[in-house]
């Protein structure tokens, strides 16, 4: 773990403890021996440096050596600590990396440690999150009897996925058309916003802020309350500066737009000779009622979408984490540059408890699919989100009438779409 983000960890969990090493020097006896006695794991999470996998990187090359450290990962797993279930994250690139043969890498070595694994792109969006963050998942188990699946989304989202596996390994019928966001019976629902997520934080100057302040407004929307929430201050809300010449090109980028709407003769240079229909998030301004692009590890402007909807300056950390998802409660150390890259490497909280909980789930499920005993359908309605049911019907349907296994992946996603087109 990198020494900030460990300080960092510490600090909002004391009883953490974390191993600032590199992964080729931690051992699976190290970390039991920290555990302070034998004891069986239940999950083991692991998300192995991005940056080589990453569309965006200058060179990908299979000969990265970022890209071989998830197996220490799995000689972790491997040499005693015997999780019965992982968890591993990456980026949707690792995909479509030489061919595929990453990809299969990952699956054939986890498969050799006696472990089924299954793998879907996510994303943070259709859970609840307030940005388009798509990553690659995958799950695993030692467990016999063990049906593995994805928590289903609980909101919708306009963005669609324009990478390799975008449209075979996504929740396709949480994607909307922008002119039709609602279908009659649907109980997804709609995005959370930008300003849901940080309209109720105090105006700041550009460079401006305070690593500790006082609320200012009450909250907003249901998701500022819920993330203020345990929290008596407000901290890290305090923005990078940004150079006179992008103060200037700022003032000219209206909401939801990006660099389209800067002069040219004060563009980059590089940007000068651009075609319009490149860089679309760069220089970016959000929009109020929109939802964020990625966050990065810097809030530069120059790689993405972050000055403020109505005030002229770039978001600050505390926008950044609020727009990841992080509670008010979570607070971040180091300087102001480590603490933006704490926050864009992060997997956002609530897309991450969404999958704790249904590992749990799966943890306390012997024999997924069995049926049980009878209870009356409005019950079960009051319960279980209609889409969620409407999903479970498709899949039994099928299997009684095809006498195979129940569907997965993209073949299900279309299904499940028919389904609730039809309903």
């Amino acid at each position: 773990m990198n020494a900030q983000a460990a300080q960092t960890f510490r600090h909002n969990f004391p009883e953490a403890v974390p191993f600032v090493c590199p992964v080729q020097a931690l051992s699976a006896r190290t970390v039991q021996t920290a555990l302070g006695e034998k004891q069986e794991l239940d999950v083991m999470i692991g998300g192995p440096p991005c940056q080589g996998f990453s569309i965006n990187a200058p060179v990908r090359s299979d000969d990265d050596p970022r890209n071989g450290l998830f197996r220490h990962y799995v000689r972790i797993v491997l040499e005693g600590l015997r999780p019965k279930f992982i968890v591993m994250e990456n980026v949707p690139g690792l995909i479509s990396l030489d061919g595929g043969k990453t990809l299969r890498d990952v699956i054939a070595a986890f498969e050799q440690a006696g472990y089924n694994v299954i793998f879907r792109i996510l994303n943070a969006a259709h859970y609840g999150v307030p940005e388009e963050r798509w990553r690659l998942f995958f799950i695993g188990t030692r467990l016999p009897d063990i049906r593995l699946s994805f928590p289903l989304p609980t909101h919708y989202s306009l963005q669609r996925p324009n990478f390799t596996g975008g449209r075979e390994y996504t929740f396709g019928y949480a994607i909307r058309n922008p002119l039709q966001t609602h279908m009659e019976y649907d109980a997804l629902l709609a995005p959370v916003r930008v300003g849901d997520a940080i309209s109720d934080l105090p105006a700041i100057e550009s460079g401006g802020g305070a690593a500790e302040m006082d609320y200012v407004l009450p909250p907003q929307s249901a998701y500022q309350r819920a993330l203020r929430e345990g929290a008596t201050k407000l901290y890290n809300h305090e923005c990078a500066g940004a150079s006179a010449m992008n103060m200037e090109r700022m003032r000219h980028v209206q909401p939801g737009r990006s660099w389209r709407d800067i002069p040219h003769e004060i563009l980059p240079k590089g940007m000068q000779r651009a075609r319009r229909s490149d860089h679309t998030k760069r220089y970016g301004r959000l929009e109020r009622d929109g939802i964020s692009s990625t966050i990065l590890t810097k809030c530069d402007p120059h790689w993405g979408s972050f000055f403020h909807y109505e005030q002229d300056r770039i978001i600050s950390v505390r926008e950044a984490a609020r727009i990841q998802s992080f509670p008010d409660r979570f607070r971040f150390t180091g300087s102001r540059v480590e603490q933006y890259r704490q926050v864009g490497n992060a997997v956002p909280p609530l897309l991450a408890k969404a999958i704790a909980e249904h590992i749990k789930t799966l943890l306390n499920t012997t024999q997924q699919y069995d049926i049980g005993p009878v209870v009356p359908f409005g019950t079960i309605r009051s319960l279980v989100p209609r889409c969620t049911i409407r999903m479970r019907l498709v899949e039994f349907a099928e299997a009684f009438a095809s006498g195979k296994q129940l569907p997965s992946g993209s073949q299900l996603d279309e299904k499940v779409g028919e389904a609730l087109a039809n309903l």
